[in-house]
């Protein structure tokens, strides 16, 4: 079996089994890894950019060395190559917790229990929940939903077609470091800067090829994903081209605004992240405010977008010349 071929399969492979187990509740790779860059970070933390960015190497190199030397280790098996393939697209993919979170606040939203949902918002995002009304916890999780939709399902699988197992593994190690350090607090604004970048570029093509995907997705179901509202695959596809520059990330407006598109919802706003508070455009502007149900319609909109991103990334891989 080619190389591209069991790339090919281990994806599918690993989507169906994040689809079908989600994540593991105990000794989750990404937690271990999560620690390992905590320590490092203790060691080498100081308040400048090289410093930062030598962290920043020093982690995400070894997270991609460690996937090329176990993927040049099964090179000579087709079962090892698609097995291990398999299992570190299992590893990095996060699409199913991600929908059982969101469906989680969703639940405690409609029951009508907003205390619930507001203490488990911080499962899902950063932002911080004390003040929030149901409605713009609603829209949080909706925003959230399409974030991640890019981050832990498209872009992993983009880069596991691109580069196998060390793509893989390499992708979520950036997209960890950012989660840890990239953020603009004081202690990080420097030596965070290096994984912040660093994650933009790495989320570049997945964040769009999200927003195509969502825009297909729409336009092949039935308003984005059942349900009332003003969406579908053409008003994604205007808000999308429309407004996603004018979010302050490069990749999340991306996938927002293609989701705010679909289901016909306003997203953006003003949010609070701790202390910090920041406007943000609107997305959708002429559209509704988010409800609750539209929770439940972002989570079958991500699942959708999920499937066809295996697909396509699945067949890019298939597709590729070569050995590796």
């Amino acid at each position: 079996m080619r190389a591209s071929a069991a790339t090919s399969l281990g994806l599918a492979l690993g989507y169906a089994a994040d689809a079908a187990f989600g994540d593991p509740r105990r000794g989750h790779p990404v937690a271990g890894f999560g620690r390992a860059a905590a320590a490092a970070e203790r060691r080498l933390w100081r308040d400048r950019r090289d410093a930062g960015a030598l962290f920043t190497a020093l982690c995400a190199g070894t997270a991609g060395a460690a996937g090329y030397a176990a993927d040049r280790a099964v090179r000579r098996s087709a079962a090892g190559r698609v097995l291990l393939t398999a299992a570190a697209t299992w590893t990095v993919l996060g699409g199913a917790s991600l929908v059982r979170e969101a469906r989680t606040i969703g639940a405690a939203l409609e029951a009508g229990d907003l205390a619930a949902a507001r203490d488990r918002l911080p499962y899902l995002c950063g932002r911080d929940p004390r003040e929030l009304t149901g409605q713009q916890v609603a829209r949080a999780v909706v925003e959230s939903v399409a974030e991640n939709t890019a981050d832990a399902v498209v872009n992993a699988l983009v880069w596991g077609a691109v580069a196998g197992v060390p793509g893989l593994l390499a992708f979520r190690a950036v997209n960890t470091l950012d989660a840890m350090v990239g953020h603009r607090s004081p202690r990080h604004l420097r030596f965070g800067w290096a994984s912040a970048r660093l994650d933009d570029a790495a989320g570049w093509p997945g964040a769009r090829l999200t927003a195509l995907l969502t825009a297909a997705t729409a336009a092949g179901g039935r308003r984005g994903g059942g349900g009332r509202g003003a969406g579908g695959g053409g008003t994604a596809w205007r808000v999308w081209r429309r407004d996603a520059s004018a979010h302050p990330s490069p990749n999340a407006g991306q996938a927002e605004a293609a989701f705010a598109g679909a289901l016909g919802v306003r997203l953006g706003g003003t949010l609070a992240y701790g202390r910090r508070v920041e406007h943000r455009p609107l997305l959708g502007p002429e559209l509704r405010p988010v409800a609750v149900g539209d929770i439940e319609r972002a989570c079958v909109l991500s699942r959708r977008v999920g499937l066809l991103a295996v697909g396509v990334t699945a067949a890019a891989a298939l597709l590729r010349r070569g050995r590796r």
